[in-house]
């Protein structure tokens, strides 16, 4: 049973906390295990390839996921290599976490929602907030930020980078470990960033903030945004540093501009209220 706000004690918060955070990242693991255990084969049928999973760690799908990644991501002078045993065993435990984090992404999300939702004062609305306003926005915000990395952010920097050595004639390689914690440092990292309208709005839902807050601290958001950005991209150009700083920025503005929305809302539902009254 959901406890109203206030009613249920810290350490019933904590115990609930702990169990939800018990189910997400047991979803992770589940996850990782099968795509570090099975490969995606295929076989042709009427004429159609078929795709099924099978058993197959060592073509497994978070292999095939690197060697795509390689693919698309990497310029065409630049080869991954393995300096050291295990390596690229360990690359592949990464890439099969990324892949947990991902397909587990709307597990973890309505966790997250299940418990800040007692916190919301208007308890006939939770189920919509559910549904809607925060639960779909999270995912869908992860996803296109994630993707925004790939297509734009990630291939750039690393164009940029390995231009240098080109510049003064050097073999260029990549460490598979490096590479795919860079990959995974920008996916992640601007997935999660890419919610911020969705954790405003959330937090705004609890009563804590408001549109007035959100105005007043833009200034210092632009100067946290600028700084994360800077720590992102480790380019030096400033280019890639704008590619995080401008969508976060904007990202800011449209949760500002839901909230106020929300409180215009909200004030006329009084209004009528007390008319009615």
């Amino acid at each position: 049973m959901s406890a109203t706000p206030g009613e249920m004690p810290l350490q019933g918060h904590l115990i609930e906390f702990r169990s939800r955070m018990i189910r997400a990242v047991a979803a992770i693991i589940i996850v990782t295990l099968f795509t570090a255990s099975f490969g995606i084969h295929s076989v042709v049928f009427s004429g159609y390839n078929i795709y099924y999973p099978f058993p197959d760690p060592l073509h497994n799908i978070s292999v095939q996921l690197t060697y795509y990644m390689r693919d698309t991501l990497l310029p065409e002078h630049v080869q991954l290599i393995q300096t050291a045993p295990g390596q690229a065993f360990f690359a592949q435990i990464y890439v099969s976490l990324l892949i947990g984090v991902i397909i587990s992404i709307p597990i973890i999300t309505k966790e997250i929602i299940g418990f800040i939702s007692p916190a919301i004062e208007h308890k006939e609305k939770k189920k919509r907030i559910l549904s809607v306003s925060v639960f779909l926005p999270m995912i869908a915000l992860f996803i296109g930020g994630a993707l925004f990395s790939y297509v734009l952010v990630i291939p750039f920097v690393l164009e940029f980078l390995y231009n240098y050595g080109q510049a003064i004639g050097v073999a260029t390689f990549f460490n598979i470990n490096e590479f795919i914690s860079f990959v995974l440092q920008f996916l992640i990292g601007i997935g999660i960033a890419f919610e911020l309208p969705v954790f405003m709005y959330a937090i705004s839902l609890t009563g804590i903030t408001d549109a007035s807050f959100w105005r007043k601290n833009f200034r210092y958001a632009i100067i946290v945004f600028v700084i994360f950005g800077a720590v992102i991209t480790p380019d030096g150009s400033g280019i890639t540093m704008w590619l995080m700083t401008g969508p976060m920025i904007a990202l800011y503005l449209v949760g500002l501009a839901v909230i106020e929305r929300k409180q215009r809302k909200r004030r006329t539902e009084l209004q009528v209220q007390t008319k009615e009254a």
